[in-house]
C-alpha cells in the first residue's frame, strides 16, 4: 500500500514528502495547468530532485496520435530521465502506444481508466501501472470499488506484475474504499490528503489532550519536565 502525490506544486511536494510516507508523484496536463506556463522539463527535473531516484515520477503524454505520443514519451525520457513512468490514456491508440513503449523497455502507466474492459486490455498490453479514476467512476454511477476489486482479482489470478494506482479522489473515504478493494497504490491531491487531518473529531481530540496537559503541568512539555 503506497501513497503518491497527484500534483506538480513544488511546495506541496516538499512539505508532504517531509511529513507523510509519500512514495512518488503523478501529474497530468490538467495538474500542470494549475502551475501556469512553467518551464516544463526543468520543473519535472526539480520534482525528481525532491523525491529522488528511488520514488516513481509519472508524466503524461499530451499528443493524441500514435506518432505524437511516442515523440512525447521520448522527449520525457530524454529530458527528465529514463526511470519516469510514461502515462498513456487507455483509448484505442493508447493501447498501441503502451505496447510499443513496453517493447522499448519504458515504464508505463495506463491512465484515464473508467472500467474493467480498458484495464484488462492495458494489462495484456504490458502496462506497469493501471490508474482507475475512482471519483469519476462514482460520479457516473459506477461501483468504483467493485471495478478496482475485479481488476485486482484478475491481476492475482493470472499473475500479472501490474499494480493498480487508483486516482481521482475528492474525499478521504474514497481512498479508503480503493485500498480496501485491492488498490496497490493511490495518488492523491494535497488538499484531499490534508482533509484526513482536518476532521473535527481529530482536531478536538488533540486540543483536549493539550488542554489537559497544560492544566496539569502549567504548559511544560515532557522534555521540559525534570526528574
Amino acid at each position: 500500500m503506497k501513497y503518491l502525490l497527484d500534483t506538480a506544486h513544488l511546495d506541496d511536494i516538499r512539505e508532504l514528502s517531509e511529513y507523510l510516507p509519500i512514495a512518488g508523484v503523478t501529474s497530468n496536463p490538467t495538474i500542470v495547468k494549475k502551475e501556469g506556463a512553467i518551464p516544463f522539463f526543468a520543473h519535472m527535473r526539480e520534482i525528481r530532485s525532491i523525491i529522488g531516484n528511488l520514488r516513481p515520477l509519472h508524466i503524461q503524454v499530451t499528443a493524441w496520435d500514435y506518432d505524437g505520443m511516442m515523440r512525447d514519451a521520448d522527449a520525457v525520457l530524454r529530458n527528465v530521465d529514463e526511470k519516469v513512468y510514461i502515462k498513456v490514456p487507455v483509448d484505442f491508440t493508447g493501447v498501441k502506444v503502451i505496447k510499443s513503449l513496453k517493447r522499448q523497455g519504458a515504464n508505463v502507466t495506463a491512465t484515464a481508466v473508467y472500467g474493467m474492459d480498458q484495464a484488462f486490455l492495458a494489462l495484456e498490453a504490458g502496462a506497469d501501472c493501471i490508474a482507475p479514476y475512482f471519483n469519476r467512476m462514482e460520479a457516473l454511477g459506477v461501483d468504483a470499488a467493485s471495478v478496482v476489486g475485479n481488476i485486482a482479482g484478475i491481476i492475482s489470478h493470472y499473475g500479472y506484475e501490474t499494480e493498480i494506482l487508483a486516482a481521482s479522489f475528492k474525499q478521504p473515504a474514497q481512498i479508503d474504499r480503493a485500498i480496501l478493494a485491492g488498490a496497490h497504490s493511490v495518488t492523491v491531491a494535497p488538499d484531499v490528503l490534508r482533509q484526513i487531518f482536518a476532521k473535527r473529531v481529530v482536531t478536538d481530540a488533540v486540543a483536549a489532550f493539550a488542554g489537559d496537559w497544560a492544566g496539569l503541568y502549567g504548559g511544560k512539555t515532557l522534555a521540559e519536565l525534570g526528574d
